[in-house]
């Protein structure tokens, strides 16, 4: 029963926190802007999560240009929106009453979103077998209505605005319609700490972050504390916060003609109302163009204040009460910059009563949404968690409501009930309920009229936006997680969450038509950890009363950081859990062989012979690697390796390159970016002791990785690439497609003060993947020398050679046409990271590395390993970017 209690406290702080979530309203939230009020403590440890998100797809209508007759369902021509997370916190003890809490998150997301709100009847969405893809359809990529704003059909609509009559039928016909977006992935990382202070009956906690994303900036800070009073039976919570933001969101490209920015063009009339700190455009122009720039730049900032109360009354000995209120002020940038809202000019003359559109040609259709520079948020939430002791069982229920000076109201309702089964295993079904009222300003279009001179008699509204994230809606969901507590201080926990968003589920009726509906769901896995459980359970990992075990893994703590599979565990009934992170670079010259290149030379022969569309200036590669590893025998030792990579590559375009349609080559004029990022392989390996002496030791491991990763990431549509089935770049996809041999032969030895060891270690591909290509085969040698300082300090130096294939294979043509010129698409926006050749080469690196094993407390035991590895020589196949070192970090704990 104290088992389940706890669990129940648990449950009732991550019940609390969702729901404050919830409060936030997720579209227009900001990270680390509200704290939470839940103040139970918890043991040292760290958590790992991982969440992957996705859309349904969602019913569109278009026009079928061979008939024109009606709009019709068109079948979707791109992928939904998906989203990976990877979530790491991470909690200890600092010294005396000071506690430290460190999260990291990161986020990758691509595939459809919507941008806009249309009249079906208007085709902004089309159909032609005769000039589009094979399939018959083509929602545009970039900008999808944008880029034919100049063809829609104009419409009919009566003197009060509220009824449109389409030309194609002549009828009444108010059909809305979502018109989709497709981009490729983009990334962002956050991090945060707070340090605590607890006193006896009271703590104080200081805070603060970053988040970084392509687009968008947000650095934050808060401090809170809690109160104590009644024997603990009641705990009084506070908190405030500060968050500082900067939008510098590059405006797509292949829409400029179509976008209309004069609300952000300060000085071009009426319709520039916002004051200078709520948004503005830079406008970047060609030297060939002074009038029409090449890219445009939205830049705003924004700011947050936030408070919070919370006060927590113990009920009695089964029950828990929670209630708390928040209230946050934003000024400043609050828009979404990728968020249009197409505007309708309408001319009725004397006598008529229906009103002819007047279409616009070239800018002024779509204008970028404007919303209000400031909103004030309310929030309140009453939770009750109970303790129903005829199931051994813990009920959950959460109220929250939330008000704005937007219009917004919104209510939330959660329940969950945490079952435990058997001893280590709880089970939480979950239901939750979500309704929100209209901002005032949302609309699905917005109206100006003129008379028969065209003056204008009713002008367009000061804010407006057709996010329907603003709309009134509601959504219903269900939820199963599973948690499991292996052994003491280490659990596995997995969920599952489905969601229906629909707009008559809105409280009191009145949400947005059923064009805007879908569902989505989201999927988690979670690792706990709690070092303090685990050194109880194990005496801290040392193994002292056996012979030869403590100097053994003193050899292994002299390990550099990026080695890896190099030892088995100890003995029988071991475990191991660790963590590398890996960040590699490339940039500055680009490399033929050995020698650096001439950039004029790569542009014009740097692919395949071919002149290059672009160049690579620079790319960053992330990897987040867990180890997982078990000895079920003295002699054997399994082990599962999941990663998580994160790449990104930024490319400079070639001045003097001819694109066949001119018109595409407007959008990579400038710098631009390639983003992904996600789940990679995962490796398996069982690693057998073939020596096993005290000073030294010989290990096989034998095992690979599966193709977790994905190797069918996709370019978005642009202008210069206006099909959706080309892939981006071998070396930004997250994983090799192929099932992989990995054979590792490793010696470790060590005398007093000094280890040394050596590696070799093989990839072996198993033939080529789905896209069609397979990475070359690699085969890598390492050899170090450490020295050991004191008992928690070693250095060492370690020599690394490594030798790679190219790319076997490579990625399949197009299969679409190309709307501009009917014929099968050619892909000629490419760089040499394009060309499968560009892939391998030999490299010889030096690697310097200092290992940390702390001698006390909760983390005793624990090894901390960092080691840099800089290039010595590179000699690489084709055309590539200079490497400019790997970074290796790690974390391991045995028991």
């Amino acid at each position: 029963m104290a088992a389940t209690r706890k669990r129940t406290k648990r449950r009732a702080s991550r019940a609390q926190n969702s729901a404050l979530k919830a409060l936030s309203l997720a579209a227009l939230a900001l990270p680390g802007l509200m704290l939470n009020s839940a103040w139970a403590q918890e043991a040292d440890g760290i958590d790992v999560q991982v969440t992957h998100f996705a859309e349904g797809e969602r019913d569109i209508l278009g026009v079928d240009y061979n008939s024109f007759a009606d709009a019709i369902d068109l079948p979707q021509g791109f992928e939904p929106i998906e989203a990976e997370t990877l979530f790491v916190r991470s909690r200890f003890n600092v010294g005396g009453r000071f506690r430290a809490f460190v999260n990291y998150t990161h986020d990758t997301w691509s595939g459809a979103t919507a941008v806009a709100t249309a009249y079906a009847a208007q085709g902004a969405n089309a159909a032609s077998a005769g000039r589009h893809a094979a399939d018959g359809v083509t929602i545009t990529g970039a900008s999808p209505i944008l880029g034919i704003s100049a063809n829609l059909i104009p419409m009919q609509f009566d003197r009060s605005l509220s009824n449109g009559y389409s030309l194609l039928t002549g009828a009444i016909d108010n059909r809305r319609t979502l018109v989709m977006s497709s981009a490729s992935p983009e990334t962002r990382e956050q991090i945060d700490a707070k340090l605590r202070y607890a006193w006896n009956e009271a703590a104080l906690d200081v805070g603060g972050g970053v988040s970084d994303e392509r687009d968008y900036r947000s650095v934050f800070g808060n401090i809170g504390g809690r109160f104590d009073f009644n024997q603990r039976l009641t705990t009084l919570s506070w908190g405030v916060s500060y968050t500082e933001s900067e939008t510098h969101a590059t405006l797509d490209p292949d829409g400029l003609p179509f976008f209309d920015i004069e609300h952000y063009t300060p000085g071009l009339g009426s319709t520039a109302v916002l004051p200078a700190t709520s948004g503005y455009v830079e406008s970047i122009f060609g030297p060939s163009d002074p009038f029409n720039p090449t890219s445009v730049i939205l830049h705003g900032d924004r700011r947050d204040w936030g408070a919070q109360l919370g006060l927590t009354q113990v009920l009695n000995k089964d029950a828990v009460a929670t209630f708390d209120i928040g209230y946050t002020r934003s000024t400043g940038y609050l828009s979404n910059p990728y968020k249009t809202v197409l505007g309708h000019t309408v001319q009725f003359l004397p006598g008529v009563e229906l009103g002819e559109e007047i279409l616009h040609n070239g800018s002024g259709g779509a204008f970028l949404e404007v919303r209000p520079p400031e909103r004030n948020l309310v929030t309140a939430h009453l939770g009750l968690a109970y303790y129903v002791e005829p199931f051994d069982a813990a009920l959950h229920i959460d109220y929250s409501y939330a008000h704005d000076d937007w219009d917004i109201d919104a209510h939330t309702l959660r329940a969950e009930w945490a079952q435990p089964l058997g001893e280590n295993w709880l089970v939480t079904p979950s239901v939750r309920y979500y309704s929100q009222s209209a901002a005032g300003f949302y609309t699905t279009g917005i109206f100006q009229t003129v008379d028969e001179n065209r003056d204008i008699v009713l002008a367009y509204p000061q804010y407006f936006s057709s996010d329907t994230r603003l709309s009134a809606f509601g959504t219903l969901s269900g939820g199963l997680t599973v948690s499991n507590e292996i052994f003491e201080g280490v659990s596995v926990e997995a969920s599952f969450e489905y969601f229906t968003h629909r707009g008559d589920l809105s409280l009191g009726g009145g949400g947005e038509e059923d064009f805007a509906d879908y569902d989505y769901w989201t999927l988690g896995a979670a690792l706990k950890l709690t070092p303090e459980a685990i050194a109880g359970r194990a005496g801290h990992g040392g193994h002292q009363g056996h012979n030869g075990h403590t100097e053994h893994r003193s050899h292994h703590a002299g390990t550099p950081a990026g080695v890896m599979l190099d030892h088995a565990l100890a003995e029988a009934g071991d475990y191991m859990v660790g963590y590398t992170h890996t960040r590699g670079t490339q940039g500055g010259d680009i490399l033929s062989g050995a020698r650096a290149i001439d950039l004029s030379a790569v542009r014009t022969t740097g692919c395949n012979g071919a002149p290059c569309a672009v160049t690579p200036e620079q790319m960053n590669m992330h990897m987040h690697m867990l180890h997982l590893m078990y000895a079920p025998t003295d002699w054997l030792t399994l082990a599962i390796m999941p990663q998580w990579m994160d790449m990104g590559m930024s490319m400079a375009p070639n001045p003097d390159f001819l694109f066949t349609n001119p018109e595409g080559h407007a959008g990579h004029s400038t710098s631009h970016v390639h983003e992904t990022g996600g789940i990679g392989d995962t490796g398996f390996y069982a690693l057998i002791k073939l020596v096993d002496e005290p000073r030294h030791q010989v290990t096989l491991a034998l095992g690979g990785t599966a193709p977790t990763g994905d190797v069918d990431i996709t370019l978005r549509k642009t202008g210069a690439n206006p099909v959706d089935d080309v892939y981006m770049h071998y070396g930004m996809q997250t994983g090799s497609g192929t099932w992989d041999f990995i054979p590792t032969l490793s010696y470790e030895g060590g005398a007093d003060t000094l280890s040394w060891g050596a590696q070799a270690t093989a990839t072996i591909r198993s033939g080529r993947n789905d896209s069609g290509y397979a990475l070359g085969d690699v085969f890598q040698a390492s050899a170090w020398g450490g020295y050991r300082w004191s008992n928690f300090l070693t250095t060492s130096v370690r020599g690394i050679y490594t030798t790679q294939g190219s790319i076997e294979g490579a990625f399949p043509a197009s299969a679409q046409i190309d709307p501009g010129t009917g014929l099968p698409f050619i892909q000629e926006h490419i760089g040499p990271f394009d060309q499968s050749g560009s892939y391998g080469g030999q490299f010889w690196d030096l690697g310097l590395g200092v290992n940390l094993t702390i001698p006390g407390g909760a983390f005793a035991g624990n090894t901390l390993k960092f080691e840099w590895v800089q290039p010595l020589r590179d000699d690489v196949n084709a055309f590539q970017l200079q490497r400019e070192g790997t970074l290796f970090l790690s974390w391991s704990t045995s028991y």
